[in-house]
C-alpha cells in the first residue's frame, strides 16, 4: 500500500450518553474520545490539550491516560510529559486499514491520475461531520494542493463530502440529524449523480474557495457506506472548464474501473437497494 496511507482518529463531536442507553458504555467512550483528539499535525498532548479538545475534566483525562498507557494505546515522554498514539492504537490502525483493501487495488491508478491531471487525487472516509482523508497522492510534477493522508475537512462544502451525502442512504443520513444546509448539498449531489457520475460543490457552497475539486462515491463492503473519491487544485491552475470537461470524467472512469474489477455496483445503486430493502442496519 502507498506510505501515504494510514488510519487516523478524528476528533469526536459525541458527548457520554448517560441515563439514555443502558447498553452503552461511558467510559470506553471516553477513552476513545481521549484516542480520537490526536490528530496528524501534533507533537504529542498535554493533559491540558486534551481536557480542551475532549472536554472532560483533568483528572478524568488524568485516569485514563495512566490507563491507555498501562495498555499501550498511548505512550509518554518523559521529558515534557506528552502523550502520543502507543504502539497498540498503531497496530489498531494498520489492521483496520487492511480491512478496505480496495486502496490497495486503485493506489497506481490514483497516482497515475495525479500525474496526467495535476491534481492531488485522494480517497476519503466520513467521520461525523468531517471528511478523513485515508490515502492522497499527489503528482510527480508541479504544485497542487498540499494535504496529505490524515487531513480533515469539513462534510459540508466538499466536493468528497458531497459525493458521500448524494450516495448515502436514507437511514444513515438521518442519523447526522442534518440541518438544512446538509440537506441541500445532498440533493444538489444526488442530482449530479444521477446526471454526470460526479459532483462539483456550487461555488457559493465550496470549501474552500480557492479550490476546485470533484468527488465520486465508491460503495466499501467493509464500512457498509460509500467513501468519497476526489481531484482537487488550486483555482488558478484547475478552471471550472478544465475540472468539468477533463479531470471529473477521469476520476468517474478510475472508479467505474474500480467498481469493475471489485464486482462492485455503483455506489448510487446501492442506495436505492438499500432503501427498497428498508434502509441500513
Amino acid at each position: 500500500m502507498s506510505e501515504t496511507c494510514a488510519l487516523v482518529w478524528p476528533v469526536s463531536s459525541v458527548m457520554s450518553q448517560t441515563g439514555t442507553d443502558r447498553k452503552f458504555a461511558n467510559t470506553l467512550e471516553r477513552g476513545l474520545r481521549i484516542l480520537e483528539a490526536f490528530t496528524i499535525h501534533d507533537v504529542g498532548l498535554t493533559h491540558a490539550q486534551i481536557s480542551e479538545r475532549t472536554g472532560l475534566p483533568k483528572p478524568t483525562v488524568s485516569r485514563l491516560t495512566y490507563t491507555l498507557s498501562k495498555l499501550e494505546y498511548l505512550s509518554q515522554n518523559g521529558r515534557n510529559g506528552r502523550f502520543f498514539p502507543g504502539p497498540a492504537a498503531l497496530v489498531l490502525g494498520t489492521v483496520a486499514t487492511f480491512s478496505v483493501p480496495f486502496l490497495e487495488i486503485v493506489a497506481g491508478d490514483m497516482q497515475r491520475l495525479a500525474d496526467k491531471t495535476g491534481t492531488l487525487t485522494a480517497v476519503s472516509v466520513r467521520y461525523r461531520e468531517l471528511m478523513v482523508l485515508l490515502c492522497a497522492w499527489h503528482p510527480a510534477t508541479g504544485q497542487t494542493v498540499g494535504a496529505q493522508s490524515g487531513h480533515r475537512i469539513p462534510l459540508l462544502g466538499s466536493s468528497s463530502g458531497q459525493a458521500v451525502l448524494g450516495a448515502l442512504d436514507d437511514a444513515r443520513f438521518e442519523r447526522l440529524k442534518p440541518g438544512t444546509a446538509l440537506r441541500a448539498i445532498r440533493k444538489n449531489g444526488y442530482a449530479q449523480l444521477m446526471r454526470d457520475g460526479f459532483t462539483i460543490v456550487p461555488r457559493e457552497m465550496r470549501y474552500p474557495g480557492r479550490v476546485n475539486a470533484v468527488g465520486v462515491p465508491y460503495f466499501a463492503p467493509a464500512l457498509g457506506q460509500p467513501v468519497g473519491f476526489s481531484c482537487g487544485g488550486p483555482t488558478g491552475s484547475l478552471t471550472d472548464q478544465r475540472l468539468r470537461e477533463e479531470v471529473a470524467p477521469a476520476l468517474r472512469a478510475t472508479v467505474h474501473s474500480l467498481e469493475q474489477r471489485t464486482d462492485q455496483a455503483s455506489a448510487i445503486s446501492i442506495r436505492a437497494q438499500i432503501t427498497r430493502e428498508g434502509g441500513a442496519p
